[in-house]
């Protein structure tokens, strides 16, 4: 009896044990096998992707919205269009120019025609812990969004051709040329500059391809005239808040897609922290771009808590990581007052920016960006600076220099008359909306 009870006892011993070393277990991280993480990393750069691309509708239903009714119909086609280009384009030249830069380059030292269908076997590929594809598709819709940025600015006047080669040589050479700098591993990674999602390297580099091309082009007919501001309400304004919250969801997958990675239970937690971040932002700058209109106008503005809310994204892209949320709502609500305050400040200079791109891309890039060494300790200010001022003037030089030879060849601005007709009726013959005709 008493060897029967020794034996009873030892054996519940021995099963807390195991129960107890078990549960010190399951509070232990497991690392993911090679396969899985590989499959997590390719899904999120895919559906990721995939969210982005739906941005490209997002930037459309928005600049529809914008825009005056006979010009909606060409803007569609614009934007259509500079998806498929830029898609066309980062296989031929761009993920060349992006990731064939040397380590702390300026420029591809490894440069290919269709080097984009190299994949590798899967072997390789899964020693690089994702499918080539995945990531190339995920930079692809990338580069798509710095094209979508200045169609909406240069709405209205500017003729189809000429915007349309302009694209080309924006998807194709200017925009992966810089961004090699960063995620290429160039010149900017190695000094230390940091963009976890592009506020520079994809929404400034848009908005200062944009703000050349605006400058050059100039403004509206009647937008200023007698020293006055002319206002040219867009045709669609619930159709430009559907756009608005199209590019909000999109931006989960911007955002969240930069981490790269989704094969470990960090990775999810750092995409589950971007997300938070992002949304934060977002809200704030809507909040805070209606508050500062309303001191501004005596008005609550829809559109520019439309961009106040672009603005808070872009704002937080540069860094949606290391921010705590108080930190991801203050640099939001920093962009959303950014917003208000440049859109009177371009009409001083007579820079016609019709969907307000300038403003919620490029001010709100350059502010996102530099307000980084906030929440990363890892950063500067030096390098911060280097990597605005150096993005800026390439990308102007260059796009000014695209634009001037453009005007002075082909021309890039429609005819008095074809602008007053509308682009519709002129360069495409048909009208978006032909039931609703002025009286």
């Amino acid at each position: 009896m008493k060897l029967t009870r020794q034996l009873i006892a030892g054996g519940v011993v021995s099963m807390l044990g195991m129960v107890m070393a078990s549960g010190a277990m399951a509070q232990e991280i497991q690392p993911a096998t090679e396969t899985s993480a590989f499959v997590f990393n390719s899904i999120l750069f895919l559906i990721s992707g995939m969210v982005v691309m739906f941005m490209a509708a997002g930037f459309c239903m928005l600049e529809v919205g914008m825009v005056r009714s006979k010009n909606a119909a060409t803007i569609c086609l614009k934007n259509i269009a500079l998806y498929s280009i830029a898609g066309i384009m980062v296989w031929l030249f761009g993920y060349d120019f992006i990731y064939g830069v040397s380590e702390g380059g300026f420029l591809t030292s490894d440069f290919g025609l269709w080097k984009s269908d190299a994949q590798g076997s899967a072997i390789e590929q899964l020693a690089v812990g994702y499918a080539a594809h995945s990531d190339w598709y995920f930079q692809m819709v990338f580069v798509a969004t710095a094209a979508s940025i200045v169609s909406g600015t240069l709405a209205e006047r500017i003729k189809l051709l000429p915007f349309l080669i302009f694209t080309a040589i924006l998807t194709g050479f200017i925009y992966p040329i810089q961004a090699g700098w960063q995620w290429g591993g160039g010149w900017l990674a190695a000094g230390g500059f940091s963009d976890f999602a592009g506020s520079t390297l994809v929404h400034s580099t848009g908005g200062w391809a944009a703000l050349m091309g605006a400058i050059i082009l100039g403004p509206r007919i009647g937008k200023y005239m007698d020293g006055k501001v002319s206002a040219m309400p867009g045709s669609n304004l619930p159709l430009a808040t559907l756009g608005t919250f199209i590019l909000w969801l999109g931006w989960f997958g911007f955002n969240g897609g930069s981490q790269l990675a989704a094969g470990t239970a960090e990775d999810i937690i750092a995409v589950a922290t971007i997300f938070v971040n992002t949304n934060a932002a977002a809200a704030a700058g809507v909040v805070a771009a209606m508050i500062a209109s309303h001191f501004l106008y005596k008005k609550v503005d829809l559109t520019l808590a439309l961009n106040g809310a672009i603005g808070g994204l872009v704002s937080i892209t540069a860094e949606p990581l290391a921010p705590v949320i108080w930190q991801a709502v203050f640099i939001g609500a920093v962009g959303g007052v950014l917003v208000c305050l440049t859109v009177p400040l371009l009409d001083k200079l007579k820079i016609d920016d019709v969907v307000g791109a300038i403003p919620a891309h490029l001010v709100c890039g350059i502010w996102g960006t530099l307000i980084v060494p906030l929440s990363n300790a890892d950063t500067n200010i030096v390098w911060q600076l280097i990597g605005v001022v150096s993005i800026g003037a390439f990308v102007s030089i260059v796009s000014a220099l695209i634009w001037v030879i453009l005007k002075f060849t082909i021309g890039i601005r429609a005819s008095e008359a074809d602008e007053q007709v509308g682009l519709d009726k002129a360069e495409l013959g048909l009208e978006a909306y032909p039931e609703f005709r002025a009286g």
